[in-house]
């Protein structure tokens, strides 16, 4: 693949494409829980017959189609600064350079431009690099680059509204499941890889309905299971311990520093799917069982 590229320039090429990767990321992490709840309003109100009420009015049918259209995407409404409306120019929106040239700001109303947003494009070159640097141009490199991509858009979508898209876990699983299947993730049969999707699933399911029936409340939610499933069907079922290990102690401690600063979602919630996120990518760089050594329980 790519063979007008000599090996030292490939990693520095996918660090490349994945700035601009980073950049669409943002898109996705911002606009999907977007689309997300439009869609539910939509489908609410149909269910509620609310949308039939109003084409039983002739003067209200129109506002009745605009009201229910589907006015966000990804594509469209063009980007525009959230304060202001400034639309964003290309030359406003190159990844990280754009952000450092602004020095921050909104180049119309000076209003500061969050810092996680050439982070994010950052993390996805790092990521890009090293998933290259290690697999060379493979098909091996190709997907955990896809990996990686996913699992940070995952990561901030549920830091931001707890909520876990199957929009985007699902394809998770799905895709580590076929990448076993055509050998493409090297060291991971298939049997590992379903047993790591069930396992992940399962496991989580379990402790969900223990929480519940002992306490009545909800510990955690269905997107949860389907990560973990997609992250042991990446990595396979050995894996699942020392991911869910690491992911449970990150938690833990981020929650404690987080509930002193009152720091914590509406209702104390923190969401687990970013620390999930945080072991699968660590898994990535070190392997599963580095995780285990680092903690004395390595098998």
């Amino acid at each position: 693949m790519l063979t007008a590229f000599g090996p030292d320039a490939m990693p520095l090429l996918a660090g490349l494409i994945g700035l601009m990767i980073g950049s669409f990321l943002n898109v996705v992490i911002h606009r999907l829980p977007m689309m997300m709840e439009q869609q539910w309003a939509k489908e609410c109100a149909e269910f509620s017959g609310q949308v039939a009420d109003r084409a039983a009015q002739p003067n209200d049918v129109a506002n009745a189609a605009s009201e229910f259209a589907p006015v966000i995407s990804l594509s469209l409404p063009r980007s525009r600064c959230p304060h202001c409306g400034h639309p964003i120019a290309w030359h406003e929106n190159i990844p990280v350079v754009s952000y450092l040239f602004l020095r921050g700001r909104c180049s119309t109303c000076g209003v500061g431009i969050s810092l996680r947003y050439p982070l994010v494009e950052l993390v996805t070159a790092a990521l890009f690099y090293f998933c290259v640097a290690r697999w060379g141009a493979s098909f091996t490199a190709l997907i955990w680059c896809g990996f990686s991509a996913t699992v940070v858009t995952l990561a901030m979508i549920d830091w931001d509204t707890t909520l876990l898209p199957d929009d985007i876990t699902l394809p998770l699983v799905w895709s580590g499941l076929i990448a076993a299947a055509l050998h493409w993730n090297t060291g991971i049969s298939l049997s590992d890889a379903l047993w790591g999707a069930v396992g992940g699933y399962l496991s989580l399911w379990v402790v969900y309905w223990g929480f519940k029936l002992v306490t009545g409340k909800e510990g955690m939610g269905y997107g949860d299971f389907k990560l973990f499933a997609a992250l042991g069907a990446w990595f396979g079922w050995t894996a699942l311990v020392p991911i869910i290990l690491m992911a449970s102690v990150l938690g833990a401690l981020v929650g404690v520093v987080l509930k002193w600063l009152s720091k914590l979602h509406d209702g104390g919630y923190l969401p687990f799917g970013p620390f999930l996120a945080i072991a699968g990518l660590t898994a990535l760089f070190f392997g599963p069982q580095s995780i285990l050594r680092w903690v004395g329980l390595s098998l």
